[in-house]
């Protein structure tokens, strides 16, 4: 299978600075200024023109393509402040690990994945889809990071250590159980898996390598990939005699004869023989084939 994050990861070689720096600032930064506007003044009349509503925005109120991403129904004080903690943290985990570039992508996606389905539901079923709000897409964080760093521990209700793992396995039974449970509220009902695609579309060809498979199955595979090793040996070898260096980054392209007073490693992760800069060896989309 073709990994679209391939096509991500040029997409940020060749715009760098594409996106905003610690988007999730902005993004719990209303979360918190709208809630409090709502909450705490008393202003929930002001909710209805936040709300993501098809009809209203293609009569003029385009704001709400964005406003809907800080709605919040969570209306006490202790849970809303940690929910909007726990989304920044994600957040900015992942951007640190990704960089903004990919980052701004995963959350471009998920905004865009959302609005159109709310679109298509409102010329198919005539739905307004007033009750979508960003909550779903925060929570596609909790699944990306739980993938990228499954072993990490959180403190559930501050007490309990639990992996992230466990936590997603939890919640992922939890979406379902929404999905099944509003079946009267359709097309609501489906927002969690509307709220997956971009998740799918990072992490999608890696759950599917990791599928398990037939002792058949992993004999052709070990031998592909030991043969796909090879070519990658052969190829890099080729290049160094020809193109006068050692080593090269997969990501940027800079050399060691370029840049002498750069270190270059192979990262272990990758699929077949990638060299990396120091800059890139813990920062970059690990080859699956």
């Amino acid at each position: 299978m073709k990994d679209p994050m391939r096509l991500v990861a040029r997409f940020a070689y060749k715009h760098p600075r594409f996106g905003i720096p610690r988007l999730m600032r902005y993004l719990v930064g209303g979360c918190v200024l709208s809630w409090i506007l709502c909450n705490l003044l008393g202003n929930l009349t002001l909710l209805t023109y936040l709300t993501f509503d098809a009809w209203a925005i293609l009569h003029g109120q385009v704001w709400r393509l964005v406003t809907f991403l800080f709605v919040s129904y969570e209306f006490n004080p202790l849970l809303a402040l940690l929910f909007f903690y726990f989304y920044y943290w994600m957040g900015m985990l992942l951007e640190q690990y990704w960089g903004t570039v990919q980052f701004n992508l995963f959350m471009l996606l998920g905004w865009f994945f959302s609005v159109l389905f709310g679109f298509l539901m409102y010329f198919i079923t005539g739905a307004r889809m007033t009750g979508m709000t960003g909550y779903y897409l925060y929570l596609s964080l909790f699944f990306a990071v739980a993938t990228l760093f499954p072993d990490m521990q959180v403190q559930l209700f501050m007490i309990i250590p639990v992996k992230m793992k466990w936590l997603a396995l939890v919640d992922l039974g939890l979406f379902a159980y929404r999905v099944v449970r509003d079946a009267s509220q359709f097309p609501l009902n489906l927002l969690p898996l509307v709220a997956l695609l971009n998740y799918l579309v990072f992490f999608g060809v890696e759950l599917w390598n990791r599928r398990p498979r037939k002792p058949s199955d992993t004999v052709v595979n070990f031998r592909r990939e030991s043969a796909r090793i090879e070519r990658e040996k052969e190829r890099a070898r080729r290049e160094q005699k020809e193109q006068l260096y050692h080593h090269k980054c997969a990501v940027c392209g800079r050399t060691d004869a370029t840049n002498p007073e750069l270190e270059f490693r192979y990262c272990s992760r990758c699929a077949g023989y990638h060299c990396f800069c120091e800059e890139h060896i813990n920062n970059h989309i690990h080859f699956t084939e």
